[in-house]
């Protein structure tokens, strides 16, 4: 990528980003409801012609189209971001499969038959035992102590 495209790549993104801070905020929703009261208001003025209707269909189309492509990058942004933290996470954890990093990447039909594996798995588990037991506190308490001892145990090491 040429240093042209790439400062009008990172310029879009900023504006992406602005537009949709904005645009979920409620100064933007009080914006788009004052713009639809005064539309309204002026329906008399105007006699409710067609060209009166015509102005508001006009700019929610316009708004409409434009907010389904920010929304859209949104949403790519915020899952790749999460897809990331969670390759992280699988790759970070002893005994997680690294095949699960990317996972995304696999046809549908391999990802049924994965969600066909963790849904024989999740039923396995719920016979042994109950919710509650799975996920007491002091399971938690247990964890969060083995967490502590290893981090204090990888320190010692890199020392």
């Amino acid at each position: 990528m040429d240093k042209n495209s790439s400062s009008i790549s990172v310029a879009m993104e900023n504006l992406a980003q602005k537009a949709a801070r904005w645009t979920g905020s409620s100064p933007a929703f009080g914006f788009a409801v004052a713009t639809i009261v005064v539309w309204a208001a002026l329906g008399p003025h105007f006699g409710y012609s067609d060209t009166w209707q015509l102005v508001v269909n006009t700019g929610t189309t316009v708004v409409t189209f434009l907010m389904v492509f920010l929304i859209q990058r949104s949403q790519n942004k915020d899952a790749l971001a999460i897809q990331l933290k969670l390759n992280e996470l699988v790759a970070a954890m002893q005994g997680a499969s690294n095949r699960m990093i990317s996972v995304e990447e696999l046809s549908e039909n391999d990802l049924q038959i994965l969600q066909a594996h963790y849904a024989a798995l999740s039923k396995m588990a719920s016979r042994d035992s109950s919710l509650t037991e799975s996920h007491s506190v002091e399971e938690a308490t247990r964890r969060h102590q083995s967490k502590m001892q290893r981090k204090t145990g990888d320190k010692r090491e890199s020392q």
